[in-house]
């Protein structure tokens, strides 16, 4: 299968358990690969053949920087099912990065989650 790739898109959102995170925000970076079949567009050069990178880039956008979520693992969630509700892929891969979470005394670059799901059926793709 072919896979579309959008990584690093840095989102500011106001996700997390702790009050301060959820009154202060914090950045959140998120990776999205989907899995879709490229061949006819790749021999088409035709757009609709394909899916476009602006309306996967706004889907992420939406719920990274719309209601809070306490858990990075429902915000990756929320994207995976977005996805393939609008859009025709296949299979959606997300992984979503806190940068410096708020750990006492931890010393990392970041905590993340990744998912991977997969469309279990062929259902039409919802009107946007």
């Amino acid at each position: 299968m072919d896979s579309i790739l959008l990584d690093g898109m840095v989102f500011y959102g106001f996700h997390g358990v702790s009050a301060e995170e959820q009154a202060l925000g914090q950045r959140f970076v998120v990776d999205l690969r989907v899995e879709t079949d490229l061949r006819h567009a790749g021999a088409t050069d035709q757009i609709q053949h394909t899916v476009s990178y602006s309306l996967l880039y706004q889907l992420v956008k939406e719920v990274v920087e719309g209601p809070r979520k306490r858990l990075l693992e429902a915000v990756a969630e929320s994207i995976a099912s977005r996805v393939l509700a609008k859009t025709p892929v296949s299979g959606v891969h997300v992984s979503v990065r806190k940068p410096s979470p708020p750990i006492r005394g931890a010393m990392l670059d970041s905590a993340s989650v990744t998912i991977s799901r997969a469309r279990e059926h062929e259902p039409p793709m919802e009107e946007l």
